[in-house]
């Protein structure tokens, strides 16, 4: 068997030889196609599918620059999220990558998705935030089967009344798009200030105060009403008050209180020209 020996030893070392090529051929060769490490993408998008926000993952891509690693991510968002809480995922993104990755150069691409939880209140305030357009008061009516919609639009004040129609024209037609099973939109238009007013405040007028919590102590659900404060701005008065109710009411019924009791105030006193009621539950009163 000694004969044998020196052939078997010699096939031995060539077999060493090739394992040992081929790993250093694997390296290099993974090394110039930027490959990363095996698993790492794996571990990567268990890492950010734990991200709360997050719909989807898209695409992820990882290589590898001498000893440095890049990845890029693709993620998909809610549509009606706003600029600030997309940055607030990425951001977190980016660190659930640097868990696996501590020194990696990442960069993540937010896309918008519709989702199948959302309700016809958000596909239409989705369209308009597209348009960069902020809808507000949006109501929505089943007659008799058919959809309308009341929405209130805030435009900048320097528009002329055909520029912000124009406006309001492409928003419902993008809306009516969007969201087919509305039959009929009504906008009311609001004008967003674009400029500082400048006021001065006048003087307590006690007589007036008295009746404004007079009308506020008829609606039962108002404990209290309270540092009512006046203004004169561009020659119009301006009234702002706080009203303590129950920390239970629902935010609805407080919406209703407050509107109702501004169309009361503007009734007892015509001059007013603006009214702002602040709403406190009665365990955060701050008076």
């Amino acid at each position: 068997w000694l004969r044998d020996a020196d052939p078997i030893a010699a096939l031995v070392v060539a077999g060493v030889v090739v394992y040992v090529s081929w790993r250093l051929a694997r390296r290099t060769i993974d090394a110039l196609l930027d490959a990363a490490p095996a698993g790492v993408r794996g571990k990567i998008i268990a890492a950010v599918r734990r991200v709360d926000g997050l719909l989807e993952i898209d695409r992820v891509r990882i290589r590898r620059a001498g000893n440095r690693y890049f990845a890029d991510l693709s993620i998909g968002l809610a549509r009606n999220v706003t600029f600030q809480r997309s940055e607030q995922v990425s951001d977190a993104v980016t660190a659930a990558v640097h868990d696996v990755l501590p020194d990696a150069d990442v960069v993540v691409h937010s896309i918008p998705r519709a989702v199948n939880t959302e309700n016809i209140f958000d596909r239409v305030r989705a369209v308009a935030t597209l348009h960069n357009l902020n809808v507000h008061d949006v109501s929505v009516q089943d007659l008799r089967g058919s959809l309308h919609v009341e929405q209130h639009l805030e435009l900048d004040e320097r528009l002329t009344l055909k520029e912000a129609h124009d406006r309001v024209t492409l928003l419902e037609s993008e809306i009516r798009h969007d969201v087919p099973e509305i039959s009929s939109i009504l906008t009311h238009i609001e004008s967003e200030p674009a400029t500082i007013e400048t006021g001065d405040e006048v003087a307590r007028d006690a007589n007036l105060e008295k009746r404004l919590k007079g009308i506020a102590a008829k609606f039962p659900e108002i404990l209290d009403m309270h540092d009512v404060q006046m203004k004169r701005v561009r020659g119009r008065l301006y009234v702002s008050c706080h009203c303590t109710m129950s920390d239970e009411l629902p935010l609805s019924r407080v919406h209703d209180i407050q509107t109702e009791l501004e169309t009361r105030f503007k009734q007892e006193a015509p001059e007013l020209f603006r009214v702002l009621i602040h709403p406190e539950p009665r365990t955060d009163n701050r008076r």
